[in-house]
This record gives structure tokens, C-alpha cells and sequence, in this order.
């Protein structure tokens, strides 16, 4: 199986706030490219556009494909859990929205330390190893999102865990908050393949300044940025597949291009690696994947991420017009969502936050910027 892996979480919209309103006349050609060309792996879970990722893979995979020519990863939502009985419900909701009769893999979503207790209440580990039994589950495994030490307890409880999903990225690579390379090392030492998600960091890898762009053009201007992003994560050992959350057609396009047939890194594509990490992070943006997880039930509806990227391309780009854009911008998404100066601090978006970022500081940092 080809290394790359379509993430549909960051699908093309009708309506940019309405993370319901999929454009299945964009999806279907974008899935139809990546499947001519070689590409099977496909991921989804229950909460993503809420909830209607899972029934857009049926209606644009599913029902045009037979059943062989594809393999797709579900994941169970714990928060969703109230009693025992939500377990088989939700996992037969998931197969029904997907139009399939077995996930080829099955995991925990997001893990982390409450989570991970909730799971631990309910034995859901054991709950998934019934459904493999029966033949509804190919291969288990749970996506992770804390610190090594959990994660080592986890693995070691557990060994029936398959896979891994880990964010891996160049700038996350030695990161005190995200902690990848000691999870995959952890992951590794355990004989535990690893999924990777986020190799763009959700787009904020795609969009380099221009020093990062200029190195990689100098060694090879035929390549993009993302491209670079992604080759970066597939050339670390014990990496089974590469996930990209694509948006259109184009990004089909260039991830498949340069993944058809994968060429690791070279020593110094590495090096201009580093040099770009090093850079990008004195840029001192915000470092937000854009996942969204933070905006579900904000009291206020405020638009965290969207925020957060255009402060990010003020700081990355803050000279003329190009300055004056992302203002425009705010002034447009105020108009339907409360300003960054209007939350209430009530600190449900950090607790769900996979890069733990302190989001009411930054948020602090948006309103001066935008709001002065």
C-alpha cells in the first residue's frame, strides 16, 4: 500500500461556516484522482465536519467503488459515551453513516489522560477487540494526543494496540508540548507501526515565509512547500502511513504527484529541513492545526482558528497589503462570530486542544492585533 493516506477532515465546503456544508461535486473528482492513481487509505471519524465526513466517504468512495479497492480508518468519539449500551450503538451508527460492513482499522480517538481514564471505565480496549473477533474491526489500534509517559502506560497496558496515530512534524519534532519524537520513539520500541497526522500542521506548513520557500526553491523549485512537509514524515523509520487532510483538488494533485512513487530525503533535504524549522519558528506564530476540536460548544462561537491563522500571516507577513488582507479578513468573520475580545475565559477550548495551546492568551494576542 502507497504511504499516503486522504484525511477527510478538512473537506471543501459550500459554506466556510458551516462545517456541515461539504461540497460533494469537489470531493468526488478529488477521491476519483487519488484512487487512479494508486492510493486506497482513506480516514474519517464521528465527529469530523460534524458528523458528516463519514457519510461523505460513503456517498464519494463507497458507492463507487467495490469494497476491495479501498481501506478506511473510523474512530470512536469516547467523549461521546454516557453509559455501557453508547458502545455498540455508536460503533453501528459509524458502520451505517459509512455504508460498510468492517473498518479495515479502528481507533480510539485522541487520547489523553481523561479520556484515557473514561476508556479505561468503560473497557472500551475490550469492547474493539469483540468487534475484531466478529470480523467488524480488520486491525485496532487509537490516535494520541499527551505526553510519552501516558502513552507508555497506555501501550503497556494494552499490547493488543496495532497502531499508533501520532502529529508528526518538522516543527513539532522536538516540541515540549506535542512530545513527537519521544512518542515515536515510545512507539517504536513497543514494535508499534505509526499513522501520522498532521505532517502540515494543518496547513501551516503549506504556507512557509519566504526564506523557508526560497531554501526549498534552491534545491528543488519543482517541489512545494507541503510536499516537503510530507516527504519529511514518510522519511522517519517505522512510519506505516501519511495522512493529509486535503481541501481541493490541487492539493490531490501535488500529494499524490511526488508520493506515487516515494523518495526519502537526502542528507541535504534534511538539512534545509532544519534550517527551516529554525526559521519558521522564529516567526513566532501561533502553532494551531486548525482541527477545530476547540470551537465545538464555545459559548461565544468564537472562530479560534481562523483567528489564529490570520495572526499567524500578520506575523509571517506583516508589510503592506498583505497586512491589510487578514485585517479585512477579521472585520469579515466579526461580522458572524464574536471578536477574540469578547471570550469569556471559560476554558473549555483549551481542555480539548490537542496542541494544548494556551488559546484565551493567544486570543488576548489576536485583539490587540486586530482590535487596537
Amino acid at each position: 500500500m502507497k504511504k499516503l493516506g486522504f484525511g477527510l477532515m478538512r473537506l471543501p465546503l459550500l459554506d466556510n461556516d458551516d462545517k456541515s456544508s461539504i461540497d460533494i461535486d469537489q470531493v468526488i473528482p478529488m477521491v476519483d484522482l487519488f484512487m487512479e492513481r494508486g492510493f486506497t487509505y482513506f480516514d474519517t471519524a464521528y465527529g469530523y465536519h460534524d458528523g458528516h465526513s463519514e457519510t461523505t466517504f460513503r456517498e464519494a468512495v463507497v458507492k463507487r467503488y467495490p469494497r476491495e479497492a479501498f481501506t478506511v480508518t473510523d474512530k470512536f468519539p469516547i467523549w461521546e459515551v454516557k453509559s455501557a449500551d453508547d458502545l455498540p450503538r455508536i460503533f453501528k451508527e459509524q458502520l451505517e453513516r459509512c455504508g460498510v460492513e468492517y473498518f479495515d482499522y479502528y481507533w480510539l480517538h485522541a487520547i489523553n489522560k481523561s479520556y484515557y481514564e473514561k476508556i479505561q471505565q468503560y473497557d472500551v480496549f475490550a469492547f474493539i477487540s469483540r468487534m475484531k473477533q466478529e470480523g467488524r474491526v480488520r486491525h485496532m489500534g487509537f490516535s494520541f494526543h499527551d505526553d510519552p509517559d501516558l502513552l507508555e502506560k497506555v501501550l503497556t497496558e494494552h499490547p493488543e494496540t496495532e497502531f499508533v496515530q501520532l502529529q508528526l512534524n518538522y516543527i513539532d519534532w522536538d516540541s515540549p508540548r506535542v512530545h513527537a519524537s519521544k512518542c515515536h520513539e515510545i512507539c517504536t520500541q513497543h514494535g508499534k507501526p505509526v499513522i501520522v497526522m498532521e505532517p502540515v500542521k494543518g496547513g501551516a506548513l503549506a504556507k512557509v515565509p519566504e526564506k523557508v520557500d526560497e531554501l526549498f526553491r534552491s534545491i528543488n523549485p519543482e517541489m512545494s512547500a507541503a510536499s516537503w512537509a510530507v516527504r519529511y514524515t514518510a522519511s522517519l523509520p517505522n512510519i506505516y502511513m501519511v495522512l493529509s487532510g486535503m481541501s481541493n483538488l490541487e492539493q490531490v494533485d501535488d500529494n499524490t504527484s511526488f508520493m506515487q512513487d516515494f523518495v526519502p530525503l537526502n542528507e541535504q533535504e534534511k538539512e534545509a529541513i532544519d534550517t527551516a524549522a529554525t526559521i519558521i519558528k522564529e516567526s513566532k506564530g501561533i502553532p494551531c492545526t486548525a482541527c477545530h476540536y476547540c470551537t465545538n460548544g464555545c459559548p461565544m462561537d468564537i472562530a479560534i482558528p481562523e483567528y489564529f491563522a490570520l495572526y499567524n500571516t500578520v506575523k509571517q507577513f506583516g508589510d503592506g497589503q498583505r497586512w491589510m488582507e487578514p485585517i479585512n479578513k477579521y472585520q469579515q468573520l466579526c461580522e458572524t462570530h464574536s471578536k477574540a475580545s469578547e471570550c469569556l475565559k471559560c476554558g473549555q477550548c483549551e481542555s480539548r486542544c490537542p496542541q494544548q495551546l494556551p488559546i484565551i492568551d493567544n486570543l488576548e494576542l489576536v485583539a490587540q492585533e486586530f482590535e487596537k
